[in-house]
């Protein structure tokens, strides 16, 4: 594969498939044996990531095409179980690839550590207290990641917040910290631990919880796209497009399943690079609420051309230093097949990916609907299940489909008839 640009890519052979993608991200040998060996996370690796292990549990990894983001192609490693979001991607890339691709820029590694502090009769005199004090506050969480301060990151600022509970008021004293290529949740959890007991003497109330906030608001990632009108199939599509976007801007349930899907593709990436696909989907939703109501991620609106721009910002706490990351041989194969040294740019990647899904999905949507692609990929699901492989898998496939029949019974007797 010279170029990610790939028409027929889902026609070759798995094992073919693999000689391009290859190609294209300089795997030897045997980390090609080790994409496609399902026992590739051994034993020893997979007991020692989690407790009380009693296997390994496989899924489907796959490539997106036609991905272009500051002026790189890439292919798109992702990791999933469902139907149709790999296509989507390669779709929404196509429709990009053709203006340029994504444009994306990320606001850097910063995460908050939350202290909670309660008793106090005084919380805004509390707060003066800390905020007076933050620079012995800093010099006590820095004492205990020499490694990451050494590097630029660290400990860089406190903040305080007052809250209204159902107990009254509460002081939450946050620490933000950059924490450079690591996702960082050790390293602000160890650092809210080691502040804790030096806020209490400052204002005399009890912590109680110490721990990082999910919810990464100084660490965005942005992404943007313009296609051009003549690709959706004219000004009309693309007002179609911008019109199913207010919905989903408007509607917290239309929203809930717009998000859904750009999250698809995210989480397929951040499974695929070892990252912690909980950590980004509770910073994605809690993000899209923050005003209040839970509304889209993404804004698509119209230029003065009649062409469709579109942009998304996100929290993206993702690390590429300790965890999974470094450890699962498969991830190790999926940051190489990126080709990528820092943070930033799997940040900036991930994003765009959450663009290019969501403009496929809503593209669909709003044209032609989704239950025919989706009842395409299904019926192959259906067929497996069936017990049909090969070309007899596709026969059955397109009676179901010509018959508007898709379910096991009837792929079972069509099975039977086509194998008599």
């Amino acid at each position: 594969m010279k170029n990610v640009r790939y028409s027929g890519f889902y026609k070759l052979s798995l094992e073919d498939r693999m000689k391009e993608v290859a190609e294209f991200a300089n795997f030897t040998d045997e980390e090609q044996k080790t994409l496609v060996d399902g026992n590739a996370l051994v034993d020893d690796i997979a007991d020692n990531m989690i407790e009380n292990v009693i296997g390994r549990f496989t899924l489907p990894f796959a490539v997106g095409l036609n991905f272009v983001m500051n002026d790189k192609e890439y292919l798109i490693p992702m990791v999933t179980e469902e139907a149709s979001v790999v296509a989507a991607l390669s779709n929404g890339s196509r429709l990009a690839y053709e203006t340029g691709g994504f444009k994306a820029n990320y606001s850097g590694s910063i995460m908050r550590a939350q202290i909670q502090v309660i008793g106090l009769s005084n919380p805004y005199y509390a707060k003066n207290i800390i905020l007076e004090n933050k620079d012995k506050i800093k010099e006590v969480c820095n004492r205990k990641d020499s490694f990451l301060v050494n590097n630029g990151g660290g400990c860089k600022d406190v903040e305080v917040h007052i809250i209204d509970t159902d107990e009254g008021k509460m002081l939450i004293a946050h620490l933000i910290v950059d924490t450079l290529d690591a996702m960082g949740a050790n390293a602000v959890n160890t650092m809210a631990e080691a502040a804790a007991p030096v806020i209490e003497e400052l204002t005399g109330g009890e912590v109680y919880l110490r721990i990082l906030s999910n919810l990464s608001d100084l660490r965005l990632a942005r992404a943007t796209v313009t296609v051009k009108k003549e690709s959706l199939g004219g000004e009309e599509v693309v007002d179609k497009l911008i019109t199913a976007y207010r919905f989903a801007k408007a509607d917290p349930y239309r929203a809930a399943t717009h998000n859904k899907g750009i999250m698809n593709g995210i989480s397929a990436v951040v499974l695929a690079t070892g990252n912690d696909t909980r950590a980004i989907e509770a910073g994605a939703h809690a993000y899209a609420a923050r005003s209040g109501q839970y509304t889209s991620l993404t804004t698509w609106e119209k230029n003065a051309n009649g062409d469709l721009t579109g942009s998304i910002e996100i929290p993206m706490a993702l690390g590429l230093v300790g965890g999974a990351t470094k450890i699962h041989p498969t991830a190790k194969l999926a940051v190489k097949m990126l080709d990528i040294k820092t943070v930033d740019e799997l940040a900036m990647i991930i994003a765009s990916v959450g663009l290019a899904q969501n403009l496929a999905a809503i593209r669909v949507l709003a044209t032609e609907g989704v239950q025919k692609g989706h009842m395409s990929l299904h019926a192959r699901n259906v067929a497996t299940q069936a017990g049909a492989k090969g070309e007899v898998l596709d026969k059955v496939v397109s009676k179901m489909i010509a018959d508007n029949r898709v379910n096991v019974d009837y792929a079972k007797s069509i099975l039977k008839e086509l194998l008599q």
